[in-house]
């Protein structure tokens, strides 16, 4: 045998040696660490090959911006990062905006270039770019995207008039329009005096409604509608409803409300003169709402603010918008990547991905034909993800059920093997019942909702988007602490309201936060993002795609911190001119902890000891067995300031037998050590941007430490399971 071969063996048992005697000395002291990890059948959380496990998001932006960010050194410097799936998210859906996924389509007014828009299913060039279009009977003031449109429906313009989605009538769902009320909800900021209001209906109008009012805290609140919420005016109540201007009277004496709502569960059924198309006749239309009170002269006292600009027109939120639209609604300000630009780019790495289709602003014809065009092509597609944040817009349970078995009808017209799901929760956080409903509840209905169609089986995967944190000027170190559990929580939530276990789940976007934040090219956002990713496999997630796969810019939308959602930050020549953290911490997965020659890896559960709440809530650790016979551990420290020292045992309860990670062991790791970001407040960007250090262990004596703000990949031989 070689002289260092002898010496390998001799440092391995000197490691050992010293492992045996300092620990149990040390275990009184919470900064030193034992992982454990539980063998055995019932101790195996998951089962997953990462290339199709961990992947990320190409999504719509600003005109231009593709042509930006998808040249071919960004989209190699993407590719290096190992993240092999793809999914395809859907800005226009965001905005309010009608998609045309392709610019050569037809109208139901050819003529005019006007009505409901379908894309074809052919095209004559490859698509490299397509957008969205406004909508001209838009009801809300607020969108997702870049919420810069504005309610027609105190516009201050009785020219124009919002309009419900017509495949919400009775015509299209097979069920009384009262299964589906439509509403108006005008939101003062404030209580107000009301006991009048104003209605200037379109055609067709509504001949059974209620004025409603209401005091509650978060505008969320509105899809869930949960009893004693709202409260009719005594004489709020309109059995015979007439079209035209119409002034009510609804309490002798003003209520002091911030919401007002009319709920209509019965239509004229009556349409615009010399139109053409039946859906123009379905749902309610209305042109401009004035609520307020009979001063004291007689004289009507409006309280809303009528403009058409965003910023200064009271706030409206309505059920459904239709998707109607005309050539010159075109919206520049929202531009998705073209299919063929994306399939062709090499970012789907040959693999099937997550594809979304239209549903809240679009018709079932044009979601079909986008699914045509796709199987024409060849492209790979196993999943199509309907609509995205429903509830972001708040959008009732049942309303978009409706919509998603309609979708789902055309869309197995087309493929009857095609998977679908959603709704992309723009959140899950969970249930706060003294203070509001959590997603959990609209999951639970809209499920009851397809059950009771029985369209269960058009329900194929749960799909979420996690961004756990919303103030981002709160302390991010008490909020990375917090994430993990948050999840948990979550989910076992959506299991008690229904969701299944057999099918899979999916985050179909992640983050720090839906908002910029500076923590988001820190080195706090690597740490959450690998935490997010470890959690999620270990409760049974199949597919997590990471939010910020294409180079950005930084931006500041609140006065204490600037950042965002990105791996690598953009010159205006489209050059890469940064490496986040959250790069060099998906490089971390994709290349060391997990196996990137591919195969099934398989998940086991650990422990911490000792088990004090302060560590567990620090310190993640997640260990893998990879196919190629090693064990891959993943541990975050998320203590800003305190490092810990750590051992690996293996249990296996069956025989009760520990046995220990073999050295050598490479260790990979990622610290502030090799990354620092500037202090500069609007415009941070890295002053240390170093790929994660790598050593052997065989020199630290008896424990390896996670630095603080720290995320270590060990990996070496140990037990089979």
């Amino acid at each position: 045998m070689e002289n260092d071969e002898w010496k390998m063996i001799v440092s391995c048992l000197l490691i050992l040696f010293l492992q045996a005697e300092a620990f149990p000395k040390q275990h009184n002291n919470s900064r030193y660490l034992t992982v454990t990890v539980r063998l055995g059948q019932g101790h195996r959380l998951n089962r997953f090959v990462p290339a199709h496990a961990l992947g990320a998001g190409i999504d719509g932006h600003e005109q231009g911006d593709s042509d930006r960010q998808l040249t071919e050194a960004n989209i190699q410097a993407m590719l290096s990062a190992g993240l092999k799936t793809l999914t395809y998210r859907l800005r226009t859906e965001l905005a309010g905006d009608a998609w045309h996924w392709n610019r050569q389509g037809t109208w139901s007014d050819e003529e005019k270039k006007e009505g409901y828009w379908t894309s074809s299913a052919t095209a004559d060039q490859p698509i490299s770019t397509s957008y969205g279009y406004k909508l001209p009977r838009r009801g809300n003031t607020i969108d997702q995207a870049d919420n810069v449109g504005y309610s027609r429906l105190d516009d201050g313009d009785l020219d124009t008039f919002w309009k419900s989605n017509p495949y919400l009538d009775q015509h299209f769902t097979g069920e009384p329009n009262t299964r589906h009320p439509q509403w108006i909800v005008i939101d003062f900021g404030s209580a107000k005096s009301i006991n009048a209001i104003n209605l200037i209906w379109a055609i067709p109008f509504a001949t059974r409604y209620e004025i409603q009012y209401a005091n509650f805290e978060d505008p969320s609140d509105i899809s869930f509608n949960p009893p004693g919420m709202w409260q009719t005016f005594p004489a709020g109540r309109i059995q015979q409803g007439k079209g035209g201007e119409v002034h009510l009277t609804l309490s002798s004496a003003p209520v002091h409300a911030r919401f007002v709502r009319i709920v209509m569960t019965e239509a004229s059924e009556e349409a615009p003169a010399n139109s053409k198309d039946l859906r123009d006749g379905l749902g309610y239309a209305m042109r401009e709402i004035f609520v307020g009170r009979t001063g004291s002269r007689g004289e009507f006292v409006d309280e809303i603010h009528h403009s058409d600009d965003h910023d200064k027109q009271t706030i409206t939120y309505v059920s459904s918008n239709d998707p109607w639209h005309r050539l010159l609604d075109f919206d520049p300000q929202v531009e998705q990547p073209g299919f063929d630009r994306v399939f062709r780019s090499g970012l789907t790495n040959g693999l099937p991905i997550l594809v979304a289709t239209e549903l809240l602003y679009g018709t079932p014809e044009n979601a079909a034909a986008e699914i045509q065009y796709l199987r024409s092509k060849g492209y790979p597609l196993e999943r199509v993800e309907l609509g995205e944040e429903p509830d972001g817009q708040f959008v009732a349970p049942e309303d978009y059920g409706a919509l998603y078995t309609q979708f789902a009808t055309a869309l197995h017209k087309v493929d009857p093997k095609l998977k679908l799901g959603g709704p992309s929760f723009q959140e899950i956080l969970p249930d706060d019942r003294r203070q509001r409903l959590g997603n959990s509840a609209w999951l639970q209905r809209f499920l009851e909702y397809i059950k009771s169609r029985r369209r269960s089986r058009d329900y194929s995967f749960f799909s979420f988007e996690w961004y756990p944190f919303d103030d981002v000027c709160d302390p991010v170190a008490p909020q990375l602490a917090q994430a993990a559990g948050m999840m948990s929580a979550a989910l076992k939530e959506m299991v008690k309201r229904g969701l299944s276990r057999q099918i899979p789940w999916i985050i179909s976007e992640y983050g720090y936060s839906a908002f910029a934040s500076r923590a988001e090219i820190g080195i706090e956002g690597a740490l959450l993002n690998a935490d997010i990713v470890g959690q999620f496999l270990t409760l049974g997630g199949e597919q997590a795609f990471l939010y910020g796969y294409t180079p950005s810019q930084v931006t500041k939308e609140v006065d204490c911190t600037a950042g965002n959602n990105m791996l690598f930050g953009m010159d205006e020549r489209s050059n890469i001119t940064s490496r986040f953290a959250t790069y060099f911490g998906a490089r971390l997965l994709t290349q060391e902890w997990l196996s990137p020659g591919g195969g099934e890896h398989e998940m086991y559960a650990t422990a911490l000891q000792p088990r004090l709440k302060s560590v567990q809530k620090v310190v993640s650790a997640y260990a893998v067995y990879r196919p190629d016979g090693l064990w891959s551990l993943l541990l975050v420290n998320k203590d800003p300031k305190n490092a810990y020292k750590f051992r690996v045992d293996f249990r296996s309860p069956s025989i009760g037998a520990v046995s220990r990670l073999a050295c050598p062991a490479d260790v990979y790791q990622f610290s502030n050590a090799n990354y620092d970001l500037s202090s500069d407040e609007d415009r941070p960007f890295p002053i240390k941007s170093e790929p994660p250090e790598h050593r052997m262990w065989i020199e630290r004596e008896g424990a390896l430490a996670l630095p603080p703000y720290s995320i270590t990949v060990v990996r070496g031989k140990g037990p089979r399971p």
